[in-house]
């Protein structure tokens, strides 16, 4: 799919690249030979943030190139932008002309990793050289190749259309990781959901050409146990509830939890983090045929509890609940759930900030602190308790779609905690897993959300 993301090897010929904040773009000129100087100026370089200027040698060559890192303020409203900057010289091979330090150089090094991302398996042409970066000094290089490897098979997965990425494709995804990185794979598919108790998985998914599953994957023999959950709902129709077209159009990415929790898996097992990882996807179509589910339906769980049908488009949260119910049967000390969940936590905070919900207030604050170090917003919603009634329909235990449209995200949350049971730690994202625009390190299509910071917090807890 796409190419590797990855730093050159050093080399003599590779041009040096120095980094200019505002502050000191005069001195920097000034210090220029007279010829450079005048071109550098002629170019109104200032040091504005990801501004290039090539540096001519005698011989008309680029003999360095400086590059802008703005302000303080600048870099916050402009994540990676450095990174890119970088990306976007011409093709030929460049070395930064001094170390990188703290969070700020992994950040600068990762957006030129993630900078190098593109899509390119229906394109004929495919896509052109880009500028090599030898590793920089300073940072972790090759934890950040991993990290750039795990996001990249997010983004590849959910950029995948519908027809080359259902459930038996996802299956595939997890088995292929499974060989790269020693795990175990194992699955449940079609009627056999039924026969080990997996009934709301099978009912959202029965309707498909393509049977729904329950794919897992296991890898470590570390004392911590970690269980990642991602909703794999392959393509969403919203069921005999049918989405409008315009809504539509972006549900290839339905699956994003499961890419991002595969994702971060790639990240975890080839860190060779110390802990034991399970990962479940519950991998689903909800399509519209004679057996699709029903409005005013109602099911029971793998828990035991009856859940009303109030919207076939709510059905991420019902392939999630028996995921995580039986993710509680074992002992785990941090469950995670990922899932493109509710377009109320869009218009909450937007596509680029990943709400998560936890009661573990210390987790809560780690996952925020994270989240500034490796550049990955995060932003913590409420379990707010006073809402459970929303969720209770009288005639069943619960409901998946409650009326009124007022808190979508919690009410969704508060649901899926029901699943959770007795997890010491449950904690649970509400992604978007799509960027809308082209910015830095990130192309218009999928895109991981919370996996760094989440990465961050299970390595230092891990005592890596």
């Amino acid at each position: 799919m796409s190419r590797p993301l990855c730093f050159a090897d050093p080399t003599d010929g590779a041009i040096p690249v120095r980094l200019v904040p505002p502050e000191d773009a005069t001195a920097v000129l000034d210090a220029l030979p007279p010829a450079q100087r005048a071109w550098a100026g002629h170019h109104g370089f200032t040091g504005a943030l990801g501004q290039s200027c090539a540096l001519p040698g005698v011989a008309g060559e680029a003999e360095a190139v400086l590059i802008g890192t703005g302000t303080a303020g600048d870099r916050a409203r402009k994540r990676f932008a450095i990174g890119a900057a970088i990306a976007a010289l011409p093709a030929a091979t460049y070395a930064l002309a001094a170390p990188l330090d703290g969070p700020e150089g992994e950040e600068i090094a990762l957006g030129y990793l993630l900078s190098l991302y593109s899509f390119d398996r229906y394109r004929a042409s495919g896509t052109p050289e880009k500028a090599a970066l030898v590793a920089p000094t300073g940072v972790d290089t090759a934890r950040l190749e991993r990290i750039a490897a795990g996001e990249a098979l997010t983004r590849d997965l959910i950029n995948t259309p519908a027809e080359d990425m259902g459930p038996d494709a996802l299956e595939q995804a997890a088995l292929d990781l499974a060989a790269e990185c020693g795990a175990e794979v194992s699955v449940i598919t079609g009627d056999d959901l039924l026969t080990r108790n997996f009934p709301l998985i099978h009912t959202v998914g029965r309707a498909a050409a393509r049977a729904p599953r329950l794919i897992e994957l296991r890898w470590g023999t570390g004392a911590r146990k970690v269980t990642l959950v991602g909703k794999g709902v392959c393509f969403d129709t919203g069921g005999l509830n049918l989405k409008p077209g315009a809504s539509m159009g972006l549900m290839k990415k339905d699956m994003g939890g499961a890419a991002t929790v595969l994702g971060l898996a790639r990240m975890i097992m080839t860190e060779g983090l110390d802990l034991s990882l399970r990962v479940l996807i519950p991998a689903v179509e909800n399509a519209v045929s004679g057996a699709s589910f029903r409005p005013g339906d109602i099911y029971t769980a793998r828990n035991g509890k009856t859940v009303e049908i109030n919207n076939t488009d709510a059905e991420g949260r019902l392939v999630l609940a028996d995921a995580l119910a039986y993710a509680t049967e074992e002992p785990c000390d941090r469950l995670v759930s990922m899932a493109t969940l509710t377009g109320a936590a869009r218009v909450a905070v937007g596509p680029d900030i990943a709400p998560f919900f936890t009661d573990d207030a210390a987790l809560a604050d780690a996952l925020a602190s994270a989240a500034q170090q490796v550049a990955d917003p995060v932003w913590r919603l409420p379990f707010h308790a006073p809402y459970e009634t929303m969720i209770e329909p009288g005639i069943a235990d619960l409901d998946n779609a409650p009326s009124g449209g007022f808190a979508g995200a919690i009410t969704a949350a508060l649901f899926l905690r029901r699943f959770a049971g007795d997890a010491p730690s449950y904690t649970h994202f509400d992604i978007y897993g799509w960027c809308p625009a082209a910015a830095p390190g990130r192309p218009k299509g999928g895109v991981g959300q919370g996996a760094r910071a989440l990465f961050r917090v299970l390595t230092t807890e891990a005592g890596t």
